[in-house]
């Protein structure tokens, strides 16, 4: 990849193409942001850029790549080359539901890839030259699935789960180096994700339940990562519902999404 104005400030976003990835890039352009699009969607990445281009002067770079596969965290900040990175977002991912006992082992991998590994690679890759700058902000994409177990999504909350424990152990470790991390958490959102749980044999699934605006949950939380906000959970009902698991046995908690899950698949 040819290499950017390091003289700019330049944001890495993944699952760029559209959802919260998008309106994320859509406030780092409004702030003068150079940016890097990474997402495998390759149409709609295009049509993100050119909207994007409209209204903002930013160099904008894309990048189609399956980050769930295997050292894609690495053959990303290669191709980037030595271009300095003062924002990164991680924010490409989806979900998968249905009963673990039958649901498809090949998809679960490649979005533990995702959310797992290719997150946390991404951010040890980019850190270093943050930490050696002493200046840099991380957003990592977890989620309001993050605080309990998910039954019939076992693998999707528990991966927002660890994103949430990952973020907030190294913001703490990075307190003092001019480095932050945040990790955000929203409620079911109106994007493109409902539609990729529902692939497969789940198609009946919708779940729609206390859905917020991908512009507003993105605007909650770039706002947080800019004041260096280790977790941010948009939304009262959402907050609310985040301490929910603290108070009422974990046992309970489990069956009542459970039945939140169940009445999504019957509706």
């Amino acid at each position: 990849m040819e290499n950017l104005n390091t003289s700019a400030k330049t944001a890495l976003v993944t699952g760029a193409a559209s959802g919260l990835g998008y309106e994320l890039a859509l406030l780092l352009a409004g702030d003068g942001y150079d940016l890097i699009l990474v997402d495998i969607d390759k149409i709609n990445l295009e049509k993100a850029k050119l909207i994007i281009a409209k209204d903002f002067h930013s160099h904008i770079t894309l990048i189609e790549k399956d980050l769930s596969a295997s050292n894609s965290a690495q053959e990303l900040f290669d191709e980037i080359g030595n271009t300095v990175i003062e924002v990164l977002i991680n924010n490409a991912g989806f979900g998968i539901y249905g009963s673990f006992g039958n649901t498809d082992w090949e998809r679960e991998s490649d979005m533990l890839n995702l959310h797992v590994i290719t997150t946390t690679h991404l951010t040890k890759l980019f850190l270093k030259g943050m930490l050696e700058r002493g200046s840099g902000k991380i957003l990592n994409m977890s989620s309001l699935a993050a605080f309990q177990p998910g039954p019939m999504m076992s693998l999707y909350y528990a991966s927002k789960a660890y994103i949430l424990s990952f973020s907030e152990a190294i913001a703490n470790e990075l307190i003092g180096t001019g480095v932050t991390v945040t990790a955000l958490c929203p409620g079911q959102t109106d994007t493109r994700f409902q539609a990729v749980v529902s692939e497969g044999d789940c198609t009946e699934n919708k779940i729609r339940f206390n859905i917020g605006n991908a512009d507003d949950v993105a605007a909650y939380g770039y706002r947080a990562m800019k004041k260096g906000k280790t977790v941010a959970v948009p939304g009262v009902l959402n907050k609310f519902l985040s301490k929910v698991p603290r108070f009422v046995p974990r046992r309970t908690v489990t069956a009542i999404i459970r039945k939140i899950q169940d009445k999504n698949r019957s509706d």
